[in-house]
């Protein structure tokens, strides 16, 4: 049995064997992606492994490299090493690695939610003997409802809005929620304005083949009265800024899993929060480690201290590791680079 199949360094999750890195956050020689969020896809590495739907968005965020893109639950061999991607369910094209080597069996999640969403691909439980998971959720008052509730609580919203002659801004992080949150208002509108960010990740969805509602780029000539009554979906980082301005009178509805907790809401300035998460909630989290059926789970980003804990309590050997992975709606850097 090999005791350390994958080793967390000071660069990143390295594999000995195969002499590759998972997600790292330093530049490497060869970097297998997990999904194309910021904290998880970082410039400088000399070659990028990732799933084929990931390819261009890490192309319009870390710029021109050399990618190799696969599909899921294809094997590849890198120095004798099997690898394979699987379906995560977090956002477009994000993928859990599976990592074999000598009989032994790693499984790296990245970030991944167990609800199917529609568009990012069903969450695939793969069986293993160590599993590394996230725990950007896990605590037990994250408890998600059905997202079709949730879709029609923003419509709801959205119709309200209308009826008072009022623009609503729906504020969604450009690349998962954002895709959701279009899902979410095609029933109700054919046309939506968005902030420039969420425009250029559009138009790589577009280039995918998938078909959203019409979105329109909000721009200096964009006048007052085409936003009137409007729908708009901006990023985190334009909130409470002076581009705001262009849409009074609005609302504000935020899309984020943190919205479950109560006070959230009201220190966003939100007139309405949506919980809405591209993350797994709490039973989630359980349930997908009992079922991969690992005897050891090391537990990442988010409250991992407690979901370890818990993990332990109930009879699966679990320890906590500090990673450079976070909570990628707490940032504007790929609001910024999607504006270059």
């Amino acid at each position: 049995m090999i005791k350390e199949l994958l080793q967390f360094t000071e660069k990143g999750l390295y594999c000995p064997a195969g002499n590759f890195y998972l997600d790292p956050w330093k530049p490497v020689d060869y970097a297998i992606i997990t999904h194309a969020h910021s904290d998880h896809a970082h410039a400088g590495s000399k070659k990028y492994f990732c799933h084929t739907l990931t390819k261009p968005i890490l192309q319009l965020r870390l710029g021109e490299g050399i990618y190799q893109a696969t599909e899921w639950n294809q094997t590849h061999f890198i120095n004798g090493v099997k690898v394979s991607l699987h379906p995560a369910g977090h956002i477009i094209g994000s993928s859990q690695v599976r990592v074999e080597y000598k009989g032994e069996v790693w499984v790296f999640t990245g970030d991944y939610k167990t609800e199917d969403d529609g568009i990012s691909g069903a969450y695939e439980c793969v069986k293993c003997n160590t599993f590394i998971t996230e725990s950007t959720f896990g605590l037990p008052i994250y408890k998600w409802k059905p997202q079709q509730q949730i879709y029609a609580d923003i419509q709801n919203w959205v119709l309200q809005n209308k009826q008072q002659e009022k623009t609503s801004v729906i504020i969604a992080y450009s690349l998962g929620k954002a895709q959701r949150v279009l899902t979410a208002l095609q029933p109700i509108t054919d046309t939506v304005y968005v902030h420039g960010a969420i425009y250029n990740m559009q138009q790589v969805m577009d280039a995918l083949g998938y078909k959203f509602i019409n979105v329109k780029r909000i721009t200096p000539e964009t006048t007052k009265q085409e936003l009137k009554n409007a729908i708009v979906i901006a990023p985190p980082s334009a909130d409470g800024t002076a581009w705001m301005k262009k849409f009074t009178p609005y609302r504000v509805g935020i899309c984020s899993g943190w919205m479950q907790v109560r006070g959230n809401q009201r220190r966003r300035n939100a007139d309405k929060g949506f919980v809405l998460s591209d993350h797994c909630d709490w039973d989630g989290l359980v349930s997908s480690v009992k079922a991969t059926g690992a005897e050891k789970v090391f537990v990442t980003h988010g409250f991992q201290a407690a979901f370890s804990k818990y993990l332990c309590e109930i009879g699966i050997e679990a320890d906590e590791v500090k990673t450079q992975y976070g909570n990628e709606e707490d940032t504007a850097v790929d609001d910024k680079i999607e504006l270059l």
